[in-house]
């Protein structure tokens, strides 16, 4: 089904409108950090509660942003200021990402697991041809040891086995 286009009306229970503000508000926080992050920009947003709270977005400072809007230039501290806040900015973000990375990783090997444990039921034979490359070449070592190993052992299981002579004491 997707998602559907909700119309904009305004909410009439008050509890229901202040929680969809603050929603509304952190995902406008969180769209306005990519867009500094992604395309180096000065941003401000200026809200104001259903409830009369002021909040602010500003990147880097309020003085960067007002002074761009007013096209007035910056001197070096306001710059080292502003640049200061994007590493601010940038910092959590490339860790909040390298984090989602890792829940994907993790999600994608939580769904294969059923199938990873289906075909270890199979077993070793039914299963081998699943097997990439490198996997084939270490089965093969692997069986290419135990043969000599078994081949090591054989002479000796031979010679310990044989049945006694008939002139040995029992």
């Amino acid at each position: 089904m997707g998602r559907q286009k909700i119309p904009l009306v305004k909410i009439k229970k008050d509890v229901d409108r202040y929680s969809t503000f603050s929603k509304r508000r952190s995902g406008l926080y969180k769209k306005a950090s990519k867009l500094v992050r992604e395309n180096n920009v000065d941003l401000g947003i200026v809200l104001s509660s259903p409830a009369g709270n002021a909040y602010t977005f500003f990147h880097p400072t309020h003085n960067e942003v007002i002074d761009r809007f007013m096209n007035l230039k910056t001197d070096l501290g306001e710059q080292i200021i502003a640049e200061n806040s994007l590493n601010k900015v940038n910092q959590p973000n490339g860790r909040l990402n390298e984090l989602d990375k890792r829940g994907e990783v993790a999600k994608e090997k939580f769904i294969s697991l059923p199938q990873r444990i289906k075909s270890r039921d199979k077993g070793r034979w039914e299963s081998i041809d699943q097997l990439n490359a490198d996997d084939v070449i270490k089965f093969q070592a692997w069986l290419d040891v135990e043969e000599i190993m078994l081949k090591d052992q054989l002479p000796e299981a031979s010679s310990s086995s044989q049945s006694p002579s008939e002139d040995a004491d029992i």
